[in-house]
């Protein structure tokens, strides 16, 4: 099976709310903050040992190219795959499955972010080569990460019918829920998060491309003489702006017939944002993590991240404070989501520099 297992990293992300660390050049994937290697770096270093190396490709666009050339040789050059336009994650993952089904038709995607913590590596893989053996047969597979609070922030799948010791047939793809059905979803136990990790054959996605996404289905027609050829950079630079930007999840997985799961208790995190770094980074006594010159005062359960100076604060509680050089953010820790608002506005304010 490792050989034909073709992992396809996601890396086009921008991280709007990790700024300001992230930049337009220096966006989530490229960040250390799980306290390791850039997050991209950690996620092909987990796939050691699924297959042959040669068999790995990260998907990124036009300005992260040489970052991710960079910080990834082990990648070959050509399995790095330059998306011309921001068109979100199906149409990626067509492209992908072009090039895996011009190899082995039967060959199976692993499809996965590339900016996610996971601590147990080695369960990790496990899932995947289980979530792999369902995709050989046909299936289009899913990791569902079990929920360890009622997180309204995640989609989630509901489970229907066993269909292994290990995996499950998916039921329903479904929205964020609310806190109160988010509490019933973690005590009921037939819910998991929807980790955005997925499995398919490349012959069974490109049909249900062609089945649900037919306007993208017609854009791969276009590209897929070119595939493997020296033509192929020219055809997706022509092409590929034409598809339709949509969602790997609501384009096709969410309207697929056979959709199956293997729950993972994995300690994943998706990093969504800085409130998220206390479960991946070491804290005090009192729940803070504090990096570079940062002095906390009679604070509880704060974030602060210094830069090239001292920052102190004193009294607070469930804060963060980041200090980039050049710009500086703080936020209630439940507020972290709203730091995308913080770039709308600086955009709209003409401050690109910063950005």
């Amino acid at each position: 099976m490792a050989s034909r297992i073709f992992p396809v990293v996601l890396a086009g992300g921008s991280g709007t709310r990790f700024w300001p660390l992230s930049r337009a050049r220096r966006p989530k994937q490229l960040l250390a903050l799980d306290g390791r290697r850039p997050l991209v770096v950690e996620t092909v270093a987990r796939l050691s040992g699924l297959c042959p190396p040669g068999n790995i490709s990260v998907a990124c666009g036009k300005v992260h190219a040489a970052a991710i050339r960079r910080l990834l040789p082990s990648v070959a050059r050509k399995n790095v795959l330059v998306e011309p336009a921001a068109r979100n994650t199906a149409p990626c993952v067509g492209w992908a499955a072009l090039r895996v089904r011009k190899i082995d038709p039967a060959g199976v995607l692993l499809v996965l972010p590339s900016d996610h913590h996971v601590g147990d590596a080695p369960g990790f893989r496990r899932a995947l080569r289980r979530a792999a053996e369902l995709a050989a047969g046909g299936a289009l597979a899913t990791i569902g990460i079990r929920p360890t609070r009622p997180e309204t922030g995640y989609g989630y799948l509901a489970l229907g019918e066993p269909i292994r010791d290990w995996a499950f047939a998916v039921e329903a793809f479904v929205e964020k829920p609310d806190a109160a059905r988010a509490a019933a979803f973690q005590e009921g136990g037939r819910h998991l998060w929807n980790g955005g990790i997925f499995a398919f054959r490349a012959d069974v996605i490109l049909a249900e491309i062609a089945r649900q996404l037919p306007a993208l289905a017609r854009v791969l027609e276009r590209i897929d003489p070119a595939v493997g050829t020296p033509g192929e950079a020219a055809a997706v630079r022509r092409f590929f702006p034409r598809a339709p930007a949509v969602s790997l999840d609501y384009g096709i997985m969410e309207g697929a017939a056979k959709v199956a799961v293997v729950p993972a208790d994995v300690g994943w995190s998706d990093l969504g944002s800085f409130a998220a770094l206390p479960e991946v980074r070491k804290t005090d006594g009192a729940g803070n993590v504090a990096l570079g010159e940062a002095v906390l005062v009679g604070s509880r359960d704060c974030v602060v991240l210094a830069g090239g100076r001292p920052v102190a604060v004193v009294g607070m509680e469930r804060v963060v404070v980041v200090d980039a050089g050049d710009a500086v953010l703080v936020v209630l820790r439940d507020r972290c989501q709203d730091v995308r608002a913080v770039v709308e506005s600086l955009r709209r304010r003409g401050l690109e520099k910063v950005l």
